[in-house]
């Protein structure tokens, strides 16, 4: 069987850096409450480190909060709003595959 995704209005916002989030997420440049900065103690995530999707270094990434674990977010991507009010990062190429801008 197919499937269609039946037509719904989200909000999105694109994040480049902290303080980029939806509406409540503070000032660009300061850590925001949705997207935070990026933290992990190992080795591979180093400040210097480049990430391998995306081609920048690790320190300009963010963090967002999803179930079950929680994902980076890199510079670029999209901060989905979902109908449930649940926030997800969606890559550049696969938001405008799947979203268009909504009149009004």
């Amino acid at each position: 069987m197919k499937f269609r995704k039946k037509p719904v209005e989200i909000e999105a916002v694109q994040w480049w850096v902290n303080g980029d989030g939806p509406g409540e997420d503070g000032p660009t440049g300061g850590e925001g409450s949705v997207v935070r900065y990026f933290r992990r103690p190992e080795v591979e995530y180093e400040g210097t480190k480049v990430h391998d999707v995306c081609g920048r270094t690790w320190h300009v990434h963010g963090w967002i909060d999803t179930y079950p674990a929680g994902h980076n977010v890199c510079p670029g991507d999209w901060i989905v709003t979902g109908v449930l009010g649940y926030r997800r990062p969606v890559k550049p190429d696969v938001f405008e595959l799947t979203y268009e801008a909504v009149d009004g």
